[in-house]
């Protein structure tokens, strides 16, 4: 008599684990993605902008060569690029950036 019963926990149980299975791997594969690395910087801008601040914005190194800054420089302009419906605000940020990185300027002020 006791074989059926635990027999039936045991299927039930079975079911019950199935089912709780099932439930989790949709909602694992509702979730939005997330990226596994972030590419730009997202933070507030210094009232001068530094030599760190500026890697962080165009996504390189402080000690990155020339032409690799200009090519971070190409990639993040042509997603925040105002002609493409960026802010202008952030185009000269980038361009700042660019300047500081290669020497040209040799403190930050941009014109906003």
């Amino acid at each position: 008599m006791a074989v059926p019963f635990v027999a039936g926990l045991a299927v039930a149980a079975a079911a019950y684990a199935g089912r709780y299975g099932i439930i989790a791997w949709q909602a694992f594969k509702a979730r939005p993605p997330r990226p596994k690395f972030r590419k730009f910087y997202d933070g507030g801008f210094q009232s001068t902008m530094t030599r760190r601040e500026a890697a962080l914005i165009l996504g390189v190194r402080e000690g990155t060569p020339l032409d690799k800054v200009k090519e971070a420089h190409r990639r993040v302009m042509v997603a925040n690029h105002p002609d493409a419906g960026g802010s202008h605000y952030l185009a000269s940020k980038i361009n700042e950036a660019k300047d500081m990185m290669l020497g040209k300027i040799k403190s930050g002020g941009s014109a906003f």
